[in-house]
């Protein structure tokens, strides 16, 4: 058994605020320059960079919105629609689709603001070329980057036959249990926003070197806090593996040597001093929601926790595997 419930809302929470977020900067990067805009912007660019087409301001600045709200939309109700007929998690290509399409469309617009700005006429617009480019890469990044995740999350393994184990000779049995915190997948979606929509504006020429130096800092507080958002614990004959984030990374990992003992114990993130990775008297925790904890002691005498469901079966076969090995 698996968080899968769990996962799926964190999933849904953080590309809720995904959605949200890259609609807000497309709309508010344009109305923010407005007294530095013609009425006309120019929103298309010739072989050569030059300017060709223009639209009004109140088309440039919602028509790109438009477009994402459609695509957002389109996306729900495809994965809608292939939940009822085949009822599985949410793959790879619904991040995949809304990471590569919102920094496309950010990037997009950020362009197209940084070259009609202080301009009096939309011919006199800049050339976007290189902000092309480097929009388009960054949306094949973390497209890529969606799509592992999402692939990441739908690798299932066959759980262990019962809470009590003998692993018959020649045979392998493998654990795995996965948890999420809706909340911290929250907290990364609403500080990757503001990161984004800070370069964003730099970008558009809106701000100088501030904006950067906010950017920075939050988009650092993202990965960290989307790493703690999400663990996944795998027990198999070489030990004990747990894996951070979507993209399961950093992990730690222990040989069934290396590994006394394990149990199942019940915390509470007051017990561990809060969410995520947690030190203190009871050693090393990972607390994304309280209650049952697999917990190892290393033979050093460290012990290790993290907080997934099914603990039971996984303390089980660490047991089961550093029988055998001592035995062998």
């Amino acid at each position: 058994m698996t968080d899968r419930a769990g996962h799926r809302k964190a999933a849904v929470w953080g590309a809720g605020g995904w959605v949200v977020g890259v609609l807000g900067v497309l709309v508010a990067l344009p109305l923010a320059a407005r007294d530095r805009l013609p009425d006309r912007l120019a929103t298309h660019w010739d072989a050569s960079g030059g300017p060709d087409s223009a639209m009004p301001f109140w088309a440039a600045t919602f028509v790109p919105a438009l477009i994402w709200v459609a695509m957002a939309a389109a996306v729900v109700l495809i994965q809608w629609r292939a939940r009822r007929s085949a009822g599985g998690a949410a793959p790879g290509w619904v991040g995949a689709t809304l990471g590569f399409g919102g920094v496309t469309l950010l990037g997009a617009q950020a362009s197209i603001v940084r070259a009609n700005l202080d301009h009096t006429d939309w011919r006199e617009a800049g050339s976007v070329t290189v902000w092309v480019v480097v929009t388009l890469a960054a949306a094949v990044a973390v497209g890529a980057a969606a799509l592992w995740a999402g692939h990441r999350a739908r690798v299932t393994v066959p759980p262990v036959a019962g809470p009590t184990m003998e692993i018959p000779e020649g045979q392998r049995f493998v654990w795995l249990s996965r948890t999420s915190n809706p909340w911290l997948h929250v907290t990364a979606a609403v500080t990757g926003v503001v990161a984004v929509g800070a370069s964003a504006a730099s970008v558009g020429g809106l701000t100088g070197a501030e904006a950067v130096l906010l950017a920075g800092p939050l988009a650092l507080a993202t990965v960290v806090v989307l790493c703690c958002a999400s663990v996944q614990a795998r027990v198999s004959e070489k030990g004990l593996d747990v894996t951070f984030g979507p993209l399961g990374w950093p992990a730690r990992r222990w040989a069934a040597e290396d590994i006394a003992s394990a149990r199942v114990e019940t915390r509470t993130a007051a017990q561990v001093g809060g969410w995520g990775y947690r030190l203190n008297g009871l050693g090393t925790t990972v607390m994304l929601r309280g209650g049952e904890c697999l917990v190892i002691r290393t033979v050093k005498g460290k012990d290790f926790a993290v907080s997934v469901d099914d603990a039971e079966r996984g303390a089980a076969l660490l047991n089961s595997l550093i029988g055998q090995r001592s035995r062998g």
